[in-house]
């Protein structure tokens, strides 16, 4: 939980860190844009018209400062508990994108190397390589060697039983982020039934249909479900390349504990 929360407070200062240097950088370059239409109207001022749309062409607003407009124009009711969505499930993702990645073993060396020293040095040997090597396939194998003493079901059942217990901790937490994903859009969708009750509730209350009236409280109640939208897509990227990593450590580890009672079945034999 620890680590969570460091990710958690490290992902939230990047964010709010990224939209104070947008700020910084707009404001120190509306001085230089400044200066440079004064240079250009002094040295050819029958162009300055034409230079002063150019300008404001190449200043049009980039894609991220949209987004940080639209953000800012939605209701901080229900932009915060959006944007709060995303940076706890960003965390929790990139967590277990860093345990998985440290979980990969290259299953076909280790398998190899176990059979060697097995076959050389006997099981002390088997274990002490499957101890030097990190990941939950090798933690298994330790498991299944330490109990060949007992016989080949009993290191069979420990193989088993301990591939449940690293299979859980490759899935831990994962559920949130699904949950996550769920939130995200309900909270903007909430956002956005709310504002469109107070649109009509401020017709109700004029007593005529002025589009001016509620244009702006309909803009606000569909930015929130938009928003809302993007988070889930994000996450769900995410989501979906830890859950296809997971399977194909499972897998690894299926076809791994298969090797190994065989190897161990050979050595008894």
């Amino acid at each position: 939980m620890k680590r969570l929360f460091c990710i958690l407070a490290i992902s939230g200062l990047f964010t709010f860190g990224t939209l104070n240097a947008q700020e910084s950088d707009s404001t120190a370059a509306a001085p230089a844009a400044t200066e440079q239409v004064a240079d250009s109207a002094a040295v050819a001022a029958p162009a300055s018209s034409e230079t002063s749309d150019e300008a404001t062409v190449a200043e049009e607003a980039s894609f991220t400062q949209e987004m940080k407009k639209r953000f800012i124009e939605g209701d901080p009711v229900w932009m915060g508990p959006v944007l709060l969505t995303l940076i706890i499930g960003l965390a929790i993702a990139i967590e277990r994108i860093i345990y998985l990645n440290l979980s990969s073993t290259n299953t076909k060396k280790l398998v190899s190397e176990v059979e060697s020293a097995l076959k050389s040095g006997g099981v002390e040997a088997a274990k002490e390589v499957a101890r030097n090597t990190t990941g939950p396939i090798a933690s298994i194998f330790y498991q299944g060697l330490d109990r060949s003493s007992h016989g080949l079901e009993s290191a069979e059942k420990s193989v088993v039983a301990y591939g449940g217990v690293q299979m859980g901790l490759l899935e831990k937490n994962v559920s949130w982020i699904s949950l996550c994903i769920a939130t995200a859009p309900m909270l903007g969708f909430l956002g956005t039934v709310i504002g469109m009750i107070q649109a009509f509730d401020q017709i109700e209350a004029a007593g005529s249909m002025e589009p001016s009236l509620v244009a702006g409280g309909i803009k606000v109640a569909l930015l929130t479900t938009v928003f809302g939208l993007i988070v889930a897509i994000i996450l769900q990227v995410f989501y979906n390349y830890i859950t296809a990593k997971t399977d194909a450590i499972v897998n690894d580890m299926e076809d791994a504990s298969i090797s190994l009672i065989d190897m161990l079945s050979d050595y008894k034999k």
